[in-house]
Formats: structure tokens, sequence, C-alpha cells
């Protein structure tokens, strides 16, 4: 069994209607569990029994949402002191409603959390060009969920967009399942003395 975790926070409701939509794309894969967890919920057993984080969070003025700092501070902080991640499948996703195609700062904030899913020594899943719906809502780190229209009315996260969200869960589960229990990485070799 593949594990797949999907860790959000959520204001409006839209980040969770990304997880909901990442998660079934997961569990589409045969094999994979799926546990979602609000950031503030998710605990380092967490981490450590899963075989791919996806971290998602609303755009909070170009940044991550502070919960989702939190829990990287203080949970994800956790496990990177004792390797835990390494070699493990690590992806994100966002939503966000401010002006620009993408919602003010999604781009900025993806980039901001495949830093710390790259200093865990994760392997970061894509979203390839070639996805259904990435012209909708997609850059190459992840899905977004645009929540607000060109004038900042509220439209929430719609049906098309959720399309590529349930491919990028698919790709990440497929690729957790065929590297789980690979060592991929070198160590360092005991020293003699």
């Amino acid at each position: 069994m593949t594990n797949v975790l999907i860790v959000y926070a959520t204001d409006y409701g839209n980040t969770q209607k990304m997880a909901d939509a990442i998660a079934s794309g997961a569990m589409s894969v045969p094999g994979t569990q799926v546990s979602i967890k609000l950031a503030e919920e998710a605990t380092t057993d967490d981490l450590i029994a899963t075989d791919a984080l996806i971290v998602g969070t609303p755009v909070h003025m170009g940044s991550p949402d502070w919960r989702v700092k939190k829990f990287i501070d203080t949970v994800c902080g956790r496990v990177w002191m004792k390797d835990s991640m390494i070699g493990k499948v690590g992806a994100i996703f966002t939503t966000g409603g401010g002006y620009g195609n993408a919602g003010g700062g999604c781009e900025l904030t993806m980039v901001a959390l495949l830093n710390n899913l790259a200093q865990m020594g994760m392997v970061i899943v894509p979203l390839p060009k070639n996805t259904p719906g990435y012209h909708l809502a997609g850059l190459q780190w992840g899905p977004y969920g645009r929540s607000a229209g060109e004038k900042m009315e509220q439209t929430g996260v719609t049906e098309e967009r959720l399309e590529v969200a349930r491919y990028h869960g698919a790709n990440v589960s497929r690729i957790a399942s065929v590297l789980k229990g690979q060592d991929l990485f070198a160590k360092p070799t005991p020293v003699s003395v």
C-alpha cells in the first residue's frame, strides 16, 4: 500500500476543494491510501508513515498561510533534523484570488513550499504542461486554484480548474508507488576508528 498524506490550510474552503480533488486523483491509482489533514493537525508520526507528502495553501500576500508555515517550522523541522523524509515524494498546490492570472503570488508561494520539500531531501513531482487542465490551473510547480475572477469577484475554485488537481494527485501516487522502499540517495559511510 502506498501512503499519500495531504496537508493543507484553508480560509474559504477553496484549498479544501483542491485537497479533495488531489486525493481523488491519488486514490484512482490502485494500492493507494490517502490521508488528508489540516496543517494544525498533522504530526511527525503522519510524516514518517507516509510515502508522499502533498502540501497545499491559500496564498497570503505572496506567501504560504501562517498555519502551513507553522507546520513546516514545527513538524517538518523535526523530521528534517532526523533525515526522515529523504527519498520520499513531495508535491505542492495553492489557491489564490489576487490579481494576475495565477492569482497574485501563487508562483512565489509554490517556490517557497518546494524549497521546504527540497530541504527535507524529498523527490519533487512537478506538473508537466501536457497535463489536462494545465492551461487553466497549472504552473510547472503544481496546480493552483484560481478562486476569484479578473476583477476580484468571488467565484470559488471551479470544477474545470479542479481537473488538473486530480491528475496531479494521480501522478504523485504513481511516482510514490514506484519509489516506495527504494534507497535513492547516497548515505555517509561510517568512519573507521
